[in-house]
C-alpha cells in the first residue's frame, strides 16, 4: 500500500523535529554537566574552610565525606521524578545547591557562625543537589536516544562532569585568582544560571522521541563530531588552565573556554535540516513512558525478548583448582538478566564490581578531595590550580575513552569488564610513584594517571551494571553500587587524615570571630602523606585483582552475547533480502 505525500511530509517533519529535539537536549545536559560537578573543586577551598571553622584535618575529612553521602541518597532523585516533571526536579536541584554552598560561603567570609554538625549537615545538601542533578541529565539521555546510540549519549554528558573544576579554575582566575572563596561563590550561582539557560531545551524533551527511527550512520557521524570537539575542549583546558595567568589573559582564556562550550550548538541545527529517512529505519528500544511512575524502566517485552535470545551459552569447565573454583562457582552466563536488590546482594559477581569500584574510582575521588592539602604539604600552594586544571581534564579525558567499546564493538570484540580493568591499572601504578618520588613532577604525572583511570570508570559504570544486573533495574542498582563512594570517602579520607595528623604540628590561630586562640594541625613536607600513598597504592591493587577476576568470570556471558548479536544480524539481512 503506498503512502500518500501528505503522509510522507508529516513523518518526515516528525523526524526532523525529533532529531532537533534529541540534539539540544543532548546540548542541554552537557552544559549542565559542565558546571554541576561541584563536588571536584572542594579541595580549592578546604583549607581555607579548614581555617575558618578551625578544627582538625581529620574532621575537614567529615565534611568531605558528607559531599559524597549525599549520593547515598540518590534515591531520592528517582522519588522525586515520580511526583514532579523533569524541569521541576532540576529547578530543584539547582536552588538547593544555591543555599547550600552560599551557606558555606558566609561562613568562609566569617558572615554567619554556625556549630559543625549543621555545617556538615549543609555539605550533605550540597552533594545531594549533585545527585539530582546527574539523574535529571540520565533521564533526559535515556528518553531522547535510542538502545544503539544511548550509551554515547550518557557517555558524552558524563564526561564533561569531569571539566567542572577546570571550568571553575577558568572562572576563579578571571575573577578573584588568590580567594578561595570565589569557588564557593561561583558553585552556588553558576548551575543555577546554566540551569535557567538550558531549561528551553530540557522543556522541548518529547517523551516518546526515544521511539522514533533514525539512521545509525548518520548519528554515529553526529556523535564522532561531538566527541572531537569535547577532545579538542580538554585539550584546551590542559594547555592553557594548567597555569597561573594575569587576570586579563584568564579572561580571554575563559572566553575560549564559553566559545568551545557553545559549539555544540551548531549540531542540532545541523540536525534540522538533514534528511534521516533516506535509509531504512533502525529498530530501537521503546521506553516504558506510558507509566509515568517508571521513568527509567524500558519496556519489559523487550527484556524479555533479550533475556530469551541469551540463555543459551557454552560453559568452558576449568580443572578442579582452587582458581578454577573462584572463577566457576556461580558465575554470570547470560547479560542483562534482571536483579532485584536481593538477588543483586546474593551475586558474587557484583561484590567483585563493587570492590573494584570501592579500591579503584572511590580512591581516587578522595585522592582529588585531598589534593589542598597535597599541594600545602609539598609546599606547592601556588601550583594547585594546575594541579586541579590536570585533574580535572584528565578525568573528562577518561571519561571519554569510556565511550570506545561502543565505537569499536564491531571491530574489537573485548568485554567491557576487561575495558574496566585496563582502566584500573595506571592507579596502583601512579600511587606507588608518588610514595618512592617526591618531586612534583612525580605529582603532576601520578594526578593525571589517577584522574585519567577514575574518570573511565565514573562514565564506564553505568554501562557496566546495566549490562551485568539488567537495563530495567538499573535505578535501584547503581544506587546500591555507588554507596561504596560515602562508605571509601569516610575510610580512606580517615587513613589520610590520621597520617597527616600524627606528622603535624600544632599551631595557634586567632579565629576573627570571637578572638579566641585555636589550635590546629598543619603537616609540611613528604612525610604527610607518603604513607597514604602505600597504602592507598595496595587498596587499588586490590581493586585490580578484583576487576581481573570480574573480567574473567564474565567474558562467556559477553562472547556469547556478542555471538548472538552476529546471529542477528545475518537473520536480518536475510530478512531484507528475501523477496
Amino acid at each position: 500500500m503506498e503512502r500518500s505525500p501528505t503522509t510522507t511530509t508529516e513523518q518526515q517533519g516528525r523526524r526532523r523535529g525529533a532529531g532537533w529535539r534529541r540534539w539540544a537536549v543532548l546540548v542541554a545536559t552537557v552544559w549542565i554537566q559542565a558546571v554541576t560537578g561541584t563536588n571536584f573543586d572542594f579541595s580549592a577551598y578546604s583549607s581555607a574552610l579548614k581555617a575558618s571553622l578551625g578544627v582538625s584535618q581529620e574532621a575537614l575529612n567529615y565534611l568531605a565525606t558528607a559531599s559524597d553521602l549525599g549520593k547515598a541518597l540518590g534515591w531520592s532523585s528517582g522519588l522525586a521524578l515520580i511526583h514532579l516533571p523533569l524541569p521541576a526536579v532540576l529547578l530543584l536541584s539547582a536552588a538547593s545547591g544555591l543555599a547550600a554552598y552560599a551557606l558555606q560561603y558566609a561562613l568562609i567570609l566569617d558572615y554567619l557562625h554556625l556549630p559543625y554538625p549543621l555545617v556538615f549537615l549543609i555539605c550533605l545538601v550540597a552533594g545531594c543537589s549533585i545527585c539530582w542533578f546527574n539523574t535529571v541529565c540520565f533521564v533526559l539521555c535515556i528518553r531522547s536516544f535510542s538502545s544503539s546510540n544511548r550509551p554515547l549519549a550518557l557517555s558524552l554528558s558524563i564526561s564533561f562532569n569531569g571539566l567542572s573544576a577546570a571550568f571553575y579554575t577558568l572562572f576563579a582566575n578571571a575573577l578573584s585568582p588568590f580567594s578561595p572563596s570565589v569557588y564557593l561563590l561561583l558553585n552556588a550561582i553558576v548551575p543555577l544560571v546554566v540551569s535557567l539557560v538550558a531549561l528551553p531545551a530540557i522543556l522541548l524533551c518529547h517523551p516518546h522521541d526515544g521511539h522514533l527511527h533514525v539512521v545509525p550512520k548518520h548519528d554515529k557521524r553526529i556523535f564522532l563530531g561531538l566527541y572531537l570537539l569535547a577532545f579538542i575542549t580538554g585539550i584546551y583546558l590542559v594547555i592553557f588552565g594548567s597555569f597561573n595567568t594575569t587576570n586579563s589573559t584568564a579572561w580571554v582564556v575563559l572566553t575560549g573556554a564559553m566559545v568551545l562550550l557553545t559549539l555544540p550548538l551548531i549540531i542540532p541545527a545541523s540536525s534540522s535540516c538533514s534528511h534521516v529517512d533516506t535509509h531504512d529505519p533502525e529498530p530501537t528500544v521503546q521506553l516504558n513512558h506510558e507509566d509515568s511512575r517508571k521513568p527509567l524502566l524500558l519496556n519489559s517485552d523487550h527484556s524479555t525478548e533479550s533475556n530469551a535470545m541469551m540463555q543459551k551459552t557454552v560453559e568452558h569447565p576449568m580443572q578442579d583448582c582452587c582458581l578454577g573454583t573462584v572463577l566457576e562457582k556461580g558465575r554470570m552466563l547470560v547479560l542483562c538478566e534482571e536483579h532485584s536488590a536481593k538477588k543483586l546482594i546474593q551475586c558474587v559477581d557484583f561484590w567483585l564490581y563493587y570492590i573494584a569500584y570501592f579500591c579503584g574510582a572511590t580512591v581516587g575521588l578522595v585522592y582529588s578531595n585531598n589534593l589542598g592539602q597535597i599541594a600545602q604539604s609539598f609546599h606547592r600552594e601556588s601550583q594547585l590550580t594546575m594541579l586541579l586544571a590536570v585533574y580535572s581534564s584528565c578525568s573528562f579525558f577518561g571519561r571519554l575513552l569510556s565511550a570506545l567499546p561502543d565505537f569499536l564493538h564491531r571491530k574489537v570484540s573485548f568485554a567491557r569488564t576487561g575495558w574496566l580493568a585496563a582502566a584500573l591499572v595506571p592507579m596502583p601504578m601512579a600511587f606507588f610513584l608518588m610514595w618512592k618520588l617526591h618531586d612534583v613532577n612525580t605529582l603532576v604525572a601520578g594526578t593525571a594517571l589517577i584522574g585519567l583511570s577514575s574518570g573511565f570508570i565514573f562514565a564506564a559504570a553505568v554501562s557496566v551494571t546495566s549490562e551485568l544486573f539488567g537495563p530495567n533495574s538499573i535505578g535501584m542498582n547503581h544506587n546500591i553500587l555507588i554507596t561504596n563512594i560515602p562508605l571509601g570517602s569516610l575510610l580512606y579520607g580517615q587513613i589520610a587524615a590520621l597520617v597527616y595528623d600524627a606528622n603535624g604540628l600544632k599551631m595557634s590561630v586567632i579565629d576573627n570571630r570571637n578572638g579566641m586562640v585555636d589550635t590546629m594541625v598543619v603537616c609540611m613536607g613528604p612525610k604527610c602523606y607518603s604513607t597514604t600513598f602505600f597504602v592507598w597504592g595496595c587498596i587499588t591493587f586490590l581493586g585490580l585483582v578484583s576487576s581481573i577476576i570480574l573480567f574473567l568470570r564474565t567474558r562467556t556471558a559477553y562472547s556469547a552475547a556478542g555471538g548472538q548479536q552476529v546471529v542477528n544480524t545475518l537473520a536480518k539481512f536475510r530478512l531484507d533480502r528475501t523477496p
